[in-house]
């Protein structure tokens, strides 16, 4: 493998992971697991006024979906579902039909282009943000389900 997939960069944010752990209430949880590979994400979240504001999570995976979780926690907060989307979508866009980095709040996910070329990598580096997407997408549902009460 090339010494860029495994960049500085990439393991510092892989040793480095904020928000990791449980949340006491979080409004939606939410497990996904790499069939390929065996990664896993746990994803608890808050959602307040359509924005996340709060976040945990537990991994285990490879550096790379490390990395990924990572850029994911540090910036989460404040995301809109729609920003989630688009960077979920643009990561995959990126790693599988070598499209152009996300930017904006997740830009760092351009220091994961080098994997492009393993797409064994891929699923894993995907997680963090399937399960963000995914976790959002219950609790506003859930929300939105929920009769206000006076």
């Amino acid at each position: 493998m090339n010494d860029d997939l495994y960049s500085n960069a990439v393991l510092r944010l892989a040793a480095d992971i904020p928000r990791i752990g449980r949340l006491a209430r979080p409004q939606a949880s939410v497990r996904k697991v790499s069939r390929l590979c065996g990664s896993e994400i746990e994803l608890d979240v808050i959602v307040q006024s359509g924005h996340i504001a709060d976040l945990a999570l537990r991994v285990k995976a490879c550096a790379l979906g490390q990395a990924s979780a990572s850029i994911l926690a540090r910036a989460a907060v404040g995301a809109s579902l729609r920003e989630l989307e688009l960077a979920r979508d643009n990561l995959k866009a990126m790693l599988k039909q070598s499209g152009p980095a996300p930017r904006g709040r997740f830009a760092e996910l351009q220091l994961l282009q080098s994997a492009r070329a393993y797409p064994a990598r891929h699923q894993s580096i995907m997680l963090a943000f399937d399960a963000a997407v995914e976790a959002v997408t219950r609790a506003t549902a859930t929300r939105l389900a929920t009769p206000l009460t006076g």
